[in-house]
């Protein structure tokens, strides 16, 4: 691929330690072999089935090439194309057939670097003359016909020199550079597939023959080399790939789904928000986007409220020497945004990229007693960090952003209790919103930390013991902690099958003793407390994009920004449907009229653009019987109703789900395909 540059060609001569190596299998089997015998020769030992089915190896639970001698005592596994590890080297592989198919149709293109994404892979190639999507179909052909001659993947090891030199022969002086920068402790590994061949790390499948023909080229895009303004500017090739067709078809269903949701194409139809060149990745909210910003938020301050939550407010900017003993100028610094020191005043200051710290220093003024703890802070803050441009995305990704943010100060002993009830909080607010298939994820420490690793243990150890206790499926995110703690992580799939990570909670016994916060114990000593950091939405920004998605605009009516439009089809109706919505103001609905000239299906079109609920219609005859025919976004049906009775059936809707009665007698819709 070249996802990483590296480069392997002719072995090198080793004496084995020892004759034999122990293998064992995934039925806990053992079995001894010769050193340097391959995958594939115990594969075939086993059965020619097995021989032909397997595409690679997993050594001690890494992918390795199936043709790998093996060298050490190990557990090993075969890896059929089916396998869910084999995806990324589906789409590796076919990355590699990909810039075999372009430098086979346009030979004076270089190819450069092509890794493995998620839902997929890119190649970034330099050519005078960028690729359009005009050019996939003859792409995708020649694809085929080079899966089809389904060559051998064959890995050499090359010495240095000798491989700059095949490369600058070929006039590849980008794969050049990038020899050049391999660490010398690294071997140059050179992957074949006939004729053709790359730098590459690995591994790969068998032959090309393994990619299979589901995948397609889905975009191409400009990228300077290395990320570089002022270097080359690359034409860089997206595709995807899948074992089977099926998967594929139903990733591009999802993708032309995803299209018809973009929140930032139904942020304009309906008058949300925009962004502009002044403030990259800051949102512009409008009157009906900060209605809806402000009903997320109120009804996360109802929610934790009632769980016992304190709200406060830290400053925007702190001194840069807090955000050194915490610990994130060493560990956070590429993302934080500094203001360069006056004249009058030398300190440099910190905008706010967290609200932990703030937070702190709430606690430690004034002194604490075990009796306060637990000790629970919440605030809605505007947090900054930066993100190069190329990677904002709409509300999805920003550089300014408020969360919901929270941090719990506890004893040892109440960790697993309070992350416990962070747990039941978070899912419960989900439920609300509709979303019912949450995954959890158990993310340890990361490499970059701050505390000893017999911290974290005790951290890991009470973060377990909570999710255990909560009896919910869960999976492992490996080295994905944060940089104080390790964290649960709480993981939405929407209405089109999609994933997003949106809460967290975060057991953190580094940053309170960092920042001197303590306690008094029962004994009189003082003793430092535990924080835990929380977040049900994350960001809200985030969060706000990602209902508009999922709910494809069509908000549940205690939602939507604009709950009801009456729609007058005469003039001689214009009191009355003041008259209405004075009633159902005063009812606490979100209502405007449209009072226009126009044709009254001009006006239902207009509304349900716009993603407008409901439609109160009056004319004549509604004003005459003091009734509205009522017409709901998404549907041809219309219901007339007296006004009073009409209006209180959209009051008893609007109702937010933690204000409904015992009842449930409060219902909302849910989106379409959410089930």
């Amino acid at each position: 691929m070249s996802d990483s540059p590296s480069v392997e060609l002719r072995p090198a001569d080793k004496s084995p330690p020892h004759q034999n190596i122990t293998l064992t299998f995934p039925d806990g089997a053992r079995r001894q072999y010769p050193f340097g015998t391959t995958g594939l020769d115990i594969a075939k030992s086993i059965s020619s089935s097995l021989a032909k089915r397997t595409v690679a190896m997993a050594l001690d639970g890494k992918l390795a090439d199936l043709a790998d001698p093996i060298e050490h005592d190990a557990k090993i596994e075969f890896i059929g194309r089916d396998d869910p590890r084999a995806l990324e080297l589906i789409r590796h592989d076919a990355a590699h057939v990909l810039a075999e198919a372009v430098q086979t149709l346009w030979p004076d293109t270089q190819v450069t670097i092509g890794p493995v994404i998620e839902n997929g892979f890119y190649y970034d190639f330099f050519r005078n003359q960028p690729f359009t999507p005009e050019d996939f179909g003859v792409i995708e052909k020649k694809m085929r016909e080079i899966i089809a001659r389904d060559r051998p993947f064959t890995k050499e090891v090359w010495s240095r020199e000798e491989a700059k030199q095949v490369f600058r022969d070929k006039g590849e002086l980008v794969k050049v550079e990038l020899i050049g920068a391999i660490p010398e402790d690294q071997q140059i590994k050179i992957y074949k597939q006939g004729e053709w061949f790359d730098l590459c790390r690995g591994p790969h499948m068998t032959s090309t023959g393994k990619v299979g023909n589901a995948f397609k080229l889905m975009k191409v895009a400009g990228a300077y080399w290395r990320g570089d303004s002022g270097r080359e500017m690359l034409s860089r090739i997206y595709g995807t790939a899948f074992a089977r067709q099926d998967e594929l078809d139903a990733y591009l269903k999802q993708i032309e789904e995803a299209e018809k949701r973009d929140h930032r194409k139904l942020g304009r139809e309906m008058d949300l928000f925009h962004f502009q060149e002044e403030a990259p990745g800051s949102v512009f909210w409008h009157p009906k986007g900060w209605t809806l910003f402000q009903t997320l938020e109120n009804y996360i301050r109802r929610r934790q409220a009632e769980a016992g939550y304190a709200e406060v407010n830290a400053p925007q900017l702190i001194d840069s020497a807090l955000w050194v003993a915490s610990g994130h100028m060493a560990t956070f610094r590429e993302v934080m945004f500094l203001v360069e020191p006056r004249e009058e005043d030398e300190r440099t200051y910190v905008v706010k990229p967290m609200n932990c710290p703030g937070h702190v220093q709430i606690f430690k003024n004034g002194l604490k007693s075990y009796r306060d703890l637990p000790f629970k802070i919440a605030e809605f803050g505007k947090v900054h960090r930066y993100e190069p441009s190329g990677a904002l995305h709409g509300l999805m990704r920003v550089r300014a952003f408020t969360q919901d943010d929270a941090h719990i100060f506890v004893t040892e002993q109440q960790i697993a209790e309070e992350v416990l009830k962070v747990n039941d909080l978070i899912l419960s607010i989900y439920a609300d919103f509709g979303f019912d298939d949450v995954r959890i994820k158990f993310s340890d420490r990361p490499e970059k930390r701050i505390g000893e690793d017999a911290v974290w243990d005790r951290a890991e150890a009470a973060l377990m013991q909570a999710l255990e206790a909560s009896g919910r499926p869960w999976t492992l995110n490996k080295g994905e902690g944060a940089f104080y703690g390790p964290k649960l992580e709480y993981v939405l799939r929407d209405a089109i099958g999609r994933d997003w990570q949106c809460g967290t909670v975060q057991v953190d016994l580094n940053m309170p003793g960092r920042l001197g916060a303590f306690y008094i114990d029962e004994y009189s000593n003082k003793v430092t407390p535990v924080m835990l950091h929380r977040a049900m939405f994350g960001s809200l920004e985030r969060f706000t994009g990602i209902m508009i998605e999922h709910y494809a605009g069509h908000l549940p009516l205690w939602l939507s920004p604009l709950q009801a439009v009456v729609a007058t089809i005469t003039s001689d109706a214009d009191d009355y449907a003041r008259e209405a919505i004075a009633a159902a103001r005063r009812l606490g609905l979100r209502v405007e009229a449209d009072l226009r000239n126009e044709k009254i299906n001009y006006k239902v079109r207009e509304h349900s653009l716009a993603k407008v609920p409901v439609l109160l219609v009056v004319g004549r005859k509604e004003t005459a019987e003091r009734a509205v025919s009522i017409r709901r976004l998404g549907s041809d049906k219309q219901q007339t109703m007296p006004l009073d009775a009409a209006l209180a059936a959209l009051a008893l809707e609007a109702v937010p789900p933690d204000k409904a009665g015992a009842d449930g007698d409060v219902s909302f819709v849910r989106p379409p395909g959410a089930g």
